[in-house]
């Protein structure tokens, strides 16, 4: 079941809001993820699977106070809703190398050499 996770946290600049958002991200079980508030400083955090008390030590621990305002679970008609996506299958180009050319292999005869010395 869903559960959106709404958590307070010591945001005071755009940068601080975006590293807030990357840590949040980085947490198991996360689908979405938004700021709200009157003062942009409370995180919404949607996911399956997703720990409060983790997400919320784990931001406590690189962005300062932070602290679990509230935990619902979401209804089947709350919130986003599935949009049916066509299953896109990745573009595979297989590519044919040329082959290489055979190496021509010139055999000299020892006998060639006149002199046994190549220093003059």
């Amino acid at each position: 079941m869903k559960k959106q996770i709404v958590i307070k946290v010591q945001m005071n600049c755009g940068k601080c809001r975006s590293k807030a958002m990357k840590l949040a991200a980085s947490a198991d079980g996360v689908d979405s993820i938004k700021i709200d508030g009157e003062d942009k400083n409370q995180l919404v955090v949607i996911g399956e699977g997703v720990d409060p008390v983790i997400l919320t030590g784990i931001l406590r621990k690189k962005m300062g106070h932070s602290e679990i305002v509230k935990v619902e679970e979401m209804k089947k008609g709350d919130g986003e809703t599935k949009s049916e996506k066509p299953k896109v299958e990745p573009n595979i180009a297989w590519y044919g190398y040329p082959t290489t050319q055979p190496m021509v292999v010139y055999d000299v005869p020892y006998d060639s050499i006149p002199s046994g010395c190549f220093i003059l």
